[in-house]
């Protein structure tokens, strides 16, 4: 039987986001312990800016050249549109690294591909290729980390309640055309490189995510996405919400803070 993911709840944004940094820091440690590179995933949403706070730029515990950065999911939109997962990682992160302390290996999309989403996600998927080994002799990549959001409907990534990507099994990075939330042209990752994943971090906070947290915790058997990940990747999962967004939901394991 598959263990629960854990749920740790804090009171405020800033120890939600002292709370995430620890984590990532034992996902950092725990990685370079087993190889050269730190490769972790990451979605827009929030993250960027809990990411980009003044306690966790200024850490010493990160090794930031010793990164390589994915997206879990992107738009296909220039790298400078206020709607690209890289800006905004650029801006509320990257740019935030004290120059000093070194900088990680970010990899984006490729701009000159954006007319056509299926070239978009093939040549991406290569740069996960060069990156963890040749497709040929691994089935999936393995990231150290994956660290994600939760909408409001209960999809991560680009991957939405009761779309078809959700049963993609051999792409490692998908199009998709029609995404219910603008803009509609996307890449993502597919649910079986999430879920392979070593350590897969959720952020939801605010009372808005209440009821859909509810539903993810309750009601697995609807299969929103981020169910799907919880069943799929079990105990490797940790949520990091506020005690808001959590107040009231049953079915959650509680973890240490």
């Amino acid at each position: 039987m598959t263990k629960l993911p854990q749920v740790r709840s804090y009171p405020t944004k800033d120890k939600l986001s002292s709370g995430l940094a620890e984590y990532v820091v034992e996902a950092q440690n725990a990685a370079l312990a087993r190889h050269p590179k730190f490769r972790i995933a990451v979605s827009g949403g929030s993250l960027p800016s809990l990411l980009g706070a003044p306690a966790v730029v200024n850490d010493p515990s990160f090794e930031w050249s010793k990164w390589e950065i994915f997206f879990a999911d992107e738009r296909a939109v220039p790298l400078s549109h206020p709607d690209s997962n890289y800006g905004l990682l650029k801006s509320a992160f990257l740019s935030k690294i004290p120059q000093a302390s070194g900088a990680p290996t970010v990899f984006p999309i490729d701009e000159s591909l954006l007319e056509d989403t299926q070239e978009l996600a093939d040549a991406y998927e290569k740069t996960l290729v060069q990156s963890f080994a040749a497709k040929d002799s691994v089935k999936l990549p393995i990231f150290d980390l994956i660290l994600l959001g939760c909408g409001p409907d209960g999809h991560t990534c680009s991957l939405f309640p009761g779309h078809e990507l959700l049963r993609e099994s051999v792409a490692w990075v998908a199009p998709i055309e029609n995404s219910p939330k603008p803009p509609p042209r996307r890449i993502t990752l597919t649910l079986p490189v999430v879920t392979h994943a070593i350590r897969v971090g959720f952020v939801a906070a605010g009372a808005g995510k209440k009821e859909v947290l509810k539903t993810i915790f309750e009601k697995p058997e609807e299969g929103l996405p981020c169910s799907l990940v919880n069943q799929g990747a079990g105990d490797r999962v940790v949520w990091f919400t506020d005690d808001a967004a959590i107040e009231g939901v049953t079915g959650v394991r509680k973890g240490s803070l």
